[in-house]
C-alpha cells in the first residue's frame, strides 16, 4: 500500500508545533490532526534549529540568518564579478 504525500501550509505547521509544546503531548496532537507523529517531531525540530526560518514553503532551504546573509553576499560577489569580466572585455576591444 503507497501512501499519499500530503503538503501542509506554512501556517498549519507552525500552529502544530505550537499546539504540541502547549499541551505537551505529541501523539495525541498527531492524532487530533490526522498528521504521522515523527513528521510533528521533524517539524518541532526544525522550528527549534532554524526559529523564524523554519517550515519554508516546498523546495525552499532553512537557512539561518547568517548563512542567508552569506548566500546573498556571495550571489553579490558573483555578479560584481561578471561585471569586471565584462568591462575588461570591453577595454580590450575598445584599446
Amino acid at each position: 500500500m503507497s501512501r499519499v504525500k500530503r503538503n501542509y501550509t506554512v501556517e498549519f505547521k507552525q500552529k502544530a508545533v505550537e499546539l504540541s509544546y502547549v499541551r505537551g503531548s505529541v501523539v495525541e496532537i498527531c492524532r487530533e490532526l490526522d498528521i504521522p507523529s515523527s513528521v510533528l517531531r521533524r517539524w518541532r525540530r526544525e522550528s527549534k534549529d532554524f526559529g523564524d526560518n523554519s517550515l519554508p514553503g516546498k523546495g525552499n532551504p532553512k537557512l539561518t540568518d547568517e548563512q542567508r546573509e552569506i548566500a546573498e553576499l556571495k550571489k553579490k560577489l558573483r555578479n560584481a564579478e561578471l561585471e569586471r569580466d565584462i568591462l575588461k572585455k570591453a577595454i580590450a576591444i575598445f584599446s
